[in-house]
C-alpha cells in the first residue's frame, strides 16, 4: 500500500474524494492510502469463494467492492476481498450510489481477506483488521493466506474473535455457512493457474 501525502481527511471528505482515476483507496486513521491491484492468484481465490457462496446466498448479498467504515477515534475504511451482507444490510444499501457500509448500518455477516505477500500486509490482515472487524461486530472473518497455506476462521464471541486455523484437507468450518464444506487445500489451490486437460478440441 502507498500512503498519499497531504492533510488527513475526515470520513465525509474521503467519501467525496475523486482524483479522476480508477485508483482504489482506503482511509486509514484519516490518511488516504492507495490500494495496489490484487495479484491474479488472490483474484482467483476470491472468485472461487464467491462462486461457492452463491450456492447459499443470493447475488445481491455478495460483494467484492464494498467498503466498510470501521470504528475508531480516527476515520478508517476497509475494502475486503469479499463481503457477505445480511438481508438487513442488503436492504440498507439498496439505491446507494456507493457501496459503503457506514457505522449507522448493520455489520456484514462475513468478511474475507486474501493475504498479499509482505509483512505490512500480514500485519494489516492479522492484527489491525482483526480488531477493527471485531469492534464493528462482524460475526465471522476469514483470513486466506497463500503464503502459509492456511485458512483462519475467526468467530465473534462476546466481542472478541476466537480463531480456528485450517490447513490441508481439513474442511474450513463456518458457523454461518456450516454446509460450505471447502477444505483449505481447495480454497488455496483455486489460486493456481491450471490448464484443464479436458479443454481439448474435438477436431
Amino acid at each position: 500500500m502507498t500512503a498519499i501525502t497531504g492533510k488527513r481527511l475526515t470520513l465525509e471528505e474521503y467519501l467525496k474524494y475523486d482524483d479522476g482515476t480508477d485508483s482504489q483507496y482506503e482511509l486509514v486513521a484519516g490518511e488516504l492510502v492507495a490500494m495496489p491491484p490484487e495479484s491474479p492468484k488472490n483474484v482467483q481465490i476470491s472468485l472461487f469463494l464467491l462462486v461457492n457462496l452463491l450456492k447459499f446466498v443470493p447475488i445481491n448479498q455478495l460483494s467484492n467492492k464494498a467498503e466498510i467504515v470501521v470504528g475508531g477515534s480516527r476515520a478508517t475504511t476497509r475494502v475486503p476481498d469479499l463481503v457477505v451482507l445480511t438481508d438487513e444490510l442488503a436492504t440498507a444499501l439498496q439505491g446507494s450510489t456507493r457501496s459503503t457500509i457506514t457505522l449507522d448500518m448493520p455489520p456484514p455477516a462475513l468478511v474475507i481477506e486474501v493475504v498479499s505477500p509482505g509483512k505490512a500486509n500480514e500485519d494489516r490482515d492479522y492484527r489491525y483488521k482483526r480488531s477493527e472487524y471485531a469492534a464493528r461486530g462482524i460475526a465471522e472473518y476469514w483470513i486466506v493466506d497463500p503464503q502459509t497455506n492456511k485458512v483462519t476462521v475467526l468467530t465473534l464471541v462476546d466481542g472478541l474473535y476466537e480463531e480456528t486455523v485450517f490447513a490441508g484437507n481439513t474442511a474450513s468450518a463456518s458457523t454461518i455457512f456450516p454446509e460450505l464444506q471447502l477444505t483449505a487445500e481447495q480454497v488455496l489451490k483455486a489460486g493456481e493457474s491450471i490448464t484443464p486437460s479436458s479443454a481439448k478440441s474435438d477436431n
